[in-house]
């Protein structure tokens, strides 16, 4: 595990791994069949000087209906006082999402969205895959207003590690046919022998630049180990 006041701030991998781009917590609309989302992402947590990030390519295809297949390739970077920066390859994560229920007339929708986190990372230095089981669910209201949240079990083997729960929930608003807002709240269990829980909330924007662009943008502070860090990320999206 990270030494540092760092590694009591970092979630378990690099997010989205809990995301629904620019949030943490995801939401259970798949991307459009025969459409891909591609982000590239910047993307960390840190406390005062301490930071830990990642930058890559978040891909998103819609192979059939209510399906969508996500790949995540991220590089990694690391601060910490006294040591300077370091730099590797991040864990590489496969998911698959099923919309298994959708009312379009009561705007309410359900999903699954399991994650394989692979042992790649130069820099965690993990040995074993790490699997996220979640739920997630959604309501469209009149007027451009949404509401989705969710959460779900972690397996994370290896020495000193632990299993865990995480959860969260968001609201986004749509302010214009260009601009959304919104705001979430997520949380998690220690996920280490010597890890701590924690709570994450946060603002987040949607900026769409044209039909095939968009900028996205999300932070604010986290709160672990009685001390509070701060979370960002910033990604362009492009969707064809």
């Amino acid at each position: 595990m990270k030494s540092g006041l760092v590694a009591a701030l970092c979630v378990a991998a690099a997010a989205p791994a809990l995301a629904g781009p620019p949030y943490i917590t995801d939401d259970p609309v798949p991307t459009d069949t025969g459409h891909w989302e591609i982000y590239s992402f910047t993307d960390g947590e840190g406390l005062h000087s301490n930071v830990d990030a990642d930058a890559g390519l978040d891909l998103n295809y819609g192979p059939v209906k209510d399906v969508q297949l996500t790949a995540t390739l991220p590089l990694s970077f690391s601060r910490e006082s006294g040591r300077g920066w370091r730099g590797g390859t991040g864990d590489v994560e496969l998911a698959a999402k099923y919309r298994f229920f959708d009312d379009e007339k009561s705007g309410v929708s359900l999903a699954v969205f399991p994650r394989a986190f692979l042992p790649t990372s130069t820099l965690e230095r993990h040995e074993r895959t790490r699997l996220l089981l979640p739920v997630w669910a959604g309501k469209d209201f009149p007027g451009g207003t949404s509401i989705f949240g969710g959460g779900g079990y972690e397996i994370n083997p290896g020495p000193g590690n632990r299993n865990f729960w995480q959860a969260g929930l968001a609201i986004t608003h749509d302010m214009s046919k260009t601009v959304s807002v919104g705001g979430e709240v997520a949380w998690q269990q220690r996920d280490s022998d010597d890890g701590t829980p924690e709570t994450d909330a946060g603002l987040g924007t949607i900026i769409k630049l044209s039909e095939h662009y968009a900028l996205l943008f999300s932070g604010g502070p986290t709160w672990a180990d009685r001390r509070t860090g701060y979370h960002f990320y910033g990604s362009l999206g492009l969707f064809f």
